[in-house]
This record gives structure tokens, C-alpha cells and sequence, in this order.
């Protein structure tokens, strides 16, 4: 039952819809005028019970380092309150039976299930881990950049296609071990799973994914070897691990661990390539490629906004009374601009002088701080640096305002990126 029904708020007028295209085709931008309200204002997605709307950074910092608020539904007292993340996927067309993957991910958990989950697998994407990645992710990107000018037609060729999208892709798939053969299914899935896309071809999609994870479990635990997968097999681990926990860590892992990426390498790319002041302060300082990433995702990361929070009991968010049981959206690219936390927050700075306050949100905040943050920046550091040493001149071939990007409201990416590699003879 949810608070509506229980009497306790006024009926919602007047609600944000958050599919608008407006908000879609600029999140960065379309948000502000509701950022700059007094309060958080309601908002409805399609087939799921309005919520809050959270755009400040205090307030989404708040929502999700506050113990009062939870990812999980169940754990909110009193009367079961409806699954905001269920009801989404049902509304796209997830197949019956599959909420049980979604409850055994470790997105949605909390308290001591969402710790036993994370620190299964906390070890594999430390920054020490991940910086011994370095030296196969920078073979593969090399690998990639040789093959590029062998896919460009008229000199153009789709940097996303070609260089973006399988870079990460590789990288997490061996690192899970799913094999090669199976790669391009893993990859066309997930793009569907993040596209936007509903009805059959999602839940298709959604249950092939979860099929082959199972088959990938099934395989690990008769041919162990030196993968994540085998390892989360080994006895000292199987008997914290339910299958349906270990599908969900799979699927979990495979697309959140290369779709973010693959849209932020291409975001970066573009915000790179139409602000040459910032590229040559780049260029002239290698250095800065660290902080740089953190600026881009802060400027032009494609997380539009996270997971929902539910509130335990009648709290208060900034100046929004919020009653128990209601959800609040944070939405991640208004924050990320919000002159209340970001000096001049509209421009791309890669001198950026930043305080502890002044951290994107690019990445979540508290305890549910995106588990693969460390690989993602490594990898686009990686990807940034060889694609700009080895194409000094690469320029794009259309108007930034003619790039085509998707209609996903939570992903905010480019359907393609047309680059020259080299100027025109």
C-alpha cells in the first residue's frame, strides 16, 4: 500500500514527467529551472507510483548516505510499500519471475546483505587491483586504435562503434571470464537492456542475460580457474552466495561495468573536441588526466539520475517534508550542475580547483558509491590518452548539434560519434 493510499499525502498535481524529451535530450540544462524551486517537486515515470524529485547536491547527498533512507523497499516499516525498481522493469516488459534477480542484486540491497554482496567482490575493483589492469587495458586499446582506420569509410569513422564500446566491454568480460564467443551477445543485450527499449525485445533480452549467467555459473563450477566468477565459487565463498545472488552479480557486473563507461568515453570525447582550450590544457599536461575524468563526469557524465531511495520514517529533505514510505529520485546531472555546489558549474574546467564538497555525484555517494568507479576512470583515462596521442588531429565530421543521442531518460549517451582521424589531403 502506498502512502497515497494510506491518506497521508494531498493528491499529486502537476507532476514532472521525467520521459519529457526536453529532459531527455539535456538533462544538464532542462533541469535547472526545478533544481532552483524551494522545495523538491513530484515526478512520475510510466507505470510506477509518483516520487520525489531531488535535483540539489546536498539533498541527493543527502538521500544517499542518510541511514533513514533505504534502496530496499521491503526494509521500510509498517505497510509493504511497491517496489519502485520492480514496477519499472515490469512496465518495460520484464518476463514473470524475473523480479527475484532483481531482488538478489546487489543494487537494491542494504544493510548486511548489501555488505556481505559488496565485499564479495570489493577486493577485484580496488584501485590496487585495477591499477595492475592498466598495462591489458592500454594492450587492448592499442589493439583497437590499429584496427580503426580500417573501419573508416570517406576517412569518417563511429568512435562509439569501433573504439568506445569495445574497449570496456573486453575488459570486463575478462574479467569475469565470460568467453570471447559469447562477447557480442553479452554486449547487444546490454545495449538493449539500457537503451530505452520495452515490450518483448526487453524481456528477451533481460532472460537470454540471465540464461547465459546461469550457463557461466554451471561452467565456473565444473572448470575453475583464476576469474572473479570462479572465485566467488570457491568454498569459502559458495555458502554466502545463493545462485539467484550470483546470476544477478553477474548480469550486475557485465552491463554496469561497460555501458557507463562506453557512454562516458564518448560524452568525454565530444566535450573534449568542441572545447579545444580545454584539450590543449590537456595535451600540454599528461598529468591531468585524472582530474580531468572526475571534471567530465561531473560535466558530461550519462548517469542522469539513480536508483530511487525510500524513506524509513517522516523525515525531511532540504525544505520537503517526505512521509515514510515515499521514494526520492535523485537525479545525478542536475546536481552535477548546481551552482550551489559548483563555481561556474555550466563550464568544463579541467583547472577546476576542487573543495571535498565540490565532488561529483557522477558516481553515487555513501555506502552504495558506484562499486566499479576506480575501472571506469582508469579505463577512460586509458582510452582518453591513447586516443588523443595517437590522433593528434582527430576532429568530429558534424555539428555537435546534429549528434544523435538515445531516448534513454536515465542514460544520457551518443548513438554514434563521427570522427576524421586525420585532416583531409
Amino acid at each position: 500500500m502506498t502512502a497515497e493510499e494510506h491518506g497521508t499525502i494531498e493528491p499529486d498535481v502537476g507532476l514532472l514527467d521525467l520521459a519529457d524529451q526536453a529532459l531527455v535530450r539535456d538533462p544538464y540544462t532542462a533541469y535547472a529551472p526545478v533544481r532552483e524551486r524551494e522545495k523538491m517537486v513530484r515526478g512520475r515515470v510510466q507505470g510506477v507510483d509518483p516520487m520525489w524529485v531531488a535535483t540539489r547536491h546536498d539533498d541527493i547527498r543527502t538521500v544517499m548516505s542518510d541511514p533513514r533512507f533505504t534502496m530496499d523497499a521491503a526494509t521500510v516499516p509498517g505497510a509493504p510499500v511497491a517496489h519502485r525498481t520492480e514496477q519499472t522493469w515490469q512496465a518495460r516488459g520484464m518476463y514473470p519471475g524475473h523480479e527475484k534477480y532483481l531482488r538478489a542484486g546487489i543494487f537494491d540491497a542494504d544493510g548486511v546483505d548489501h555488505r556481505r554482496l559488496r565485499g564479495l567482490v570489493t577486493a577485484a575493483f580496488s584501485p590496487g587491483r585495477v591499477a595492475a589492469l592498466r598495462p591489458r587495458i592500454e594492450e587492448i586499446a592499442g589493439q583497437l586504435l590499429d584496427r580503426l582506420p580500417g573501419h573508416a569509410e570517406n576517412g569518417v569513422v563511429d568512435l562509439i562503434e569501433h573504439f568506445a564500446r569495445p574497449l570496456p566491454i573486453t575488459v570486463i568480460c575478462e574479467l569475469v571470464a565470460v568467453p570471447e564467443a559469447d562477447r557480442n551477445r553479452w554486449r547487444t543485450r546490454s545495449a538493449t537492456l539500457t537503451a530505452g527499449i520495452c515490450g518483448d525485445e526487453l524481456g528477451a533480452a533481460l532472460a537470454g542475460m540471465i540464461e547465459d549467467a546461469h550457463a557461466l555459473v554451471d561452467h565456473h563450477a565444473d572448470h575453475p580457474g583464476g576469474d572473479l566468477i570462479s572465485e566467488l565459487l570457491a568454498p569459502h565463498h559458495h555458502d554466502r552466495l545463493s545462485t539467484d545472488e550470483l546470476v544477478a552479480l553477474i548480469t550486475n557486473l557485465v552491463v554496469a561495468g561497460h555501458i557507463t563507461t562506453v557512454n562516458l568515453i564518448a560524452n568525454s570525447t565530444e566535450a573534449l573536441l568542441t572545447h579545444p582550450d580545454q584539450l590543449a590544457l590537456l595535451r600540454e599536461d599528461a598529468t591531468l588526466m585524472p582530474h580531468a575524468v572526475n571534471e567530465l563526469l561531473r560535466y558530461c557524465g550519462p548517469v542522469v539520475r539513480a536508483l530511487p531511495r525510500y524513506a524509513t520514517c517522516d523525515t525531511t529533505v532540504g525544505s520537503t517534508p517526505v512521509r515514510t514510505g515515499e521514494a526520492v529520485l535523485p537525479i545525478v546531472s542536475a546536481a552535477n550542475r548546481d551552482p550551489g555546489a559548483f563555481t561556474h558549474p555550466d563550464r568544463l574546467d579541467l583547472g577546476r580547483t576542487r573543495s571535498s564538497k565540490e565532488s561529483h555525484l557522477g558516481f553515487g555517494y555513501g555506502a552504495h558509491r558506484c562499486l566499479g568507479a576506480h575501472l571506469a576512470q582508469e579505463e577512460t583515462a586509458v582510452a582518453l590518452a591513447a586516443l588523443l596521442s595517437r590522433f593528434p588531429d582527430l576532429q568530429l565530421t558534424t555539428d555537435p548539434k546534429h549528434l544523435r543521442r538515445g531516448t534513454n531518460p536515465v542514460n544520457w549517451h551518443l548513438k554514434a560519434l563521427p570522427v576524421r582521424l586525420r585532416p583531409q589531403p
